[in-house]
């Protein structure tokens, strides 16, 4: 693993962990591994490197939604909350933490919504056979929920908002 990829797992595993505020450029050297010379060499900023983490994570989550339904959707979201854990989303977080005023940040998570949103739409039309944007909103409304809700209920949480987008994809079908 090079010195880059190392630095963005052990930031990812901290900032996910104890928040971007939380998380000081002294305990990101210590948990990479690295001298704080390094660090800045490999990462510049704690706001860069932090934009860095949620670019690689948002290639990670936009992956496991190459499905093309939205049962599958939420099938993916189930895994994803079993393998990376439920602490919400880590995009809102930051951008929570930071308010929306670290440009990288705030870059990386409309960046990240933006896609997100495109791929639900995507996926809805495709499950239902036709474009239906309001549809798309509410799927989206209870992907976004699940993954905060899971965060004190579990993958409960994901389970009752598919069973939710399931009643509503049956009733845009007929």
């Amino acid at each position: 693993m090079d010195m880059t990829t190392k630095l963005i797992a052990a930031a990812e595993r901290l900032f996910d962990r104890h928040g971007y505020m939380a998380t000081g450029m002294d305990r990101l050297t210590v948990a990479a591994g690295m001298s704080s010379r390094t660090l800045y060499k490999h990462a510049g900023s704690k706001a860069q490197l932090m934009a860095r983490v949620l670019t690689e994570r948002d290639r990670r989550f936009m992956a496991r939604l190459q499905v093309q339904s939205v049962d599958a959707l939420f099938a993916a979201l189930e895994d994803w909350v079993r393998v990376e854990g439920t602490r919400g989303c880590l995009f809102l977080r930051s951008r929570a933490e930071t308010g929306g005023d670290t440009p990288e940040i705030a870059e990386a998570v409309a960046t990240h919504k933006a896609a997100f949103h495109q791929r639900i739409e995507e996926v809805v039309a495709t499950d239902l056979g036709r474009e239906n944007p309001a549809l798309a909103e509410q799927v989206l409304v209870l992907l976004e929920g699940a993954t905060h809700a899971a965060v004190y209920r579990g993958t409960d949480a994901v389970s009752a908002a598919k069973a939710a987008a399931a009643i509503l994809m049956k009733r845009a079908r007929t």
